[in-house]
């Protein structure tokens, strides 16, 4: 396979459990809920994402022709202390319609922490060390268990009940990033409030202007 990479930088995790924490992200290119083009946005079945990953002309972008070329590229992006365990966050785009088990063993081969960051409508490889899933009204929900579960908030018929079943450790509500931010953010932490379940998690990167 090729690993198709619209950019890959190294930074803080901005929300969710691991707010806070230094990691590379590996942004795939690609997603299964909408083009990423703008045109084609009204009809997606993810209407509100507010990321490009469309192509490899990011910061660390490009195409990869094996797993171990990808996760060398990883390793090199990390700057933090060599002593330490890095973290690399796949995300996307959805990271799962190219993160494999064979990318999985070569990051684990260079001691790196596998985080992902997905919709949930893909089957994920065995050996992942964290994983977050965020799912969008509208499509198949097939990964009902991991580490989080994050729900953009709110979604038209997403209540967060029908979540509450699942086996993640941990359940956030994220406002949705839209015109109606401030009154997104009030309804969550009304909700939070009333249903001690789920935390708020706010994207923290935005607020500080880090990548």
């Amino acid at each position: 396979m090729v690993y198709t990479v619209k950019e890959m930088f190294y930074t803080l995790q901005g929300e969710g459990a691991q707010a806070g924490k230094p990691a590379v992200f590996c942004r795939f290119a690609g997603c299964n809920l909408w083009t990423g083009l703008e045109r084609d946005r009204p009809k997606a079945i993810c209407q509100f994402c507010d990321t490009d990953f469309v192509g490899t002309d990011g910061e660390g972008g490009g195409k990869f022709k094996t797993p171990e070329e990808l996760a060398q590229a990883v390793l090199n992006a990390w700057t933090g202390d060599k002593s330490g365990t890095p973290l690399v966050v796949c995300t996307g785009g959805e990271p799962l319609l190219q993160l494999d088990k064979p990318l999985v063993d070569a990051f684990h081969k260079l001691g790196i922490e596998i985080a992902v960051e997905s919709n949930g409508t893909v089957e994920p490889p065995e050996g992942i060390d964290w994983l977050c899933i965020s799912p969008k009204i509208g499509s198949k929900l097939v990964v009902t268990k991991g580490q989080e579960l994050k729900l953009v908030y709110p979604q038209e018929g997403g209540e967060p009940e029908q979540f509450e079943h699942m086996d993640f450790e941990n359940f956030f509500l994220q406002p949705m990033d839209s015109p109606e931010q401030m009154e997104n953010t009030a309804r969550a932490v009304d909700y939070c409030k009333a249903h001690p379940k789920w935390r708020l998690s706010v994207q923290s990167h935005k607020y500080i202007n880090i990548p």
